[in-house]
């Protein structure tokens, strides 16, 4: 619990990797179905979603290939690490999703899991592959920020000690 707690929001788990292979267009705040031990776990940050989605069946959105460990203390009653999770939207915002998810290239990941207020929610993007050229375009200006950041906090130094 080593995060920082800023108006009753902690992240627990941010997927970083999202941010690198897609172009989010758009955010939603979901809340998760989980078990008690599911609850634990991902509150003590055993939560992974290095290749984990979403998908829309019958109406209903789940989440795939997120990994929240089995709980140490949890006893025969222990989760299945691995299972889908219903992740609770409105109807609205699950048909906006369904449409667009149709459309060809976007997709709906999960891009961070925190605890607000004590409950657990998911922060999920309707997200757009990015080429290999985007990325490396941002790895270009990410480094050029960087660069300029540097020489200006130079810059700044170099005036205080005259």
């Amino acid at each position: 619990m080593s995060e920082k707690k800023t108006n009753g929001i902690r992240n627990i788990v941010v997927n970083r990797k999202a941010y690198h292979d897609f172009s989010v267009i758009q955010t939603f705040e979901a809340g998760i179905s989980l078990t008690g031990t599911e609850v634990k776990s991902a509150k003590e940050g055993k939560v992974g979603f290095r290749d984990g989605f979403c998908f829309i069946k019958d109406g209903e959105i789940f989440l795939k290939n997120v990994h929240i460990s089995r709980y140490p203390y949890g006893n025969r009653i222990n989760h299945d690490p691995d299972r889908d999770r219903k992740l609770l939207l409105h109807k609205k915002e699950i048909s906006r999703l369904n449409s667009k998810v149709r459309e060809k290239g976007f997709t709906i990941v999960p891009l961070r899991v925190y605890e607000k207020h004590g409950r657990i929610k998911v922060e999920i993007g309707l997200v757009k592959g990015k080429r290999l050229y985007d990325k490396k375009e941002d790895i270009r200006t990410r480094d050029q920020t960087r660069d300029l950041k540097r020489s200006f906090k130079i810059s700044d130094l170099s005036g205080k000690l005259k």
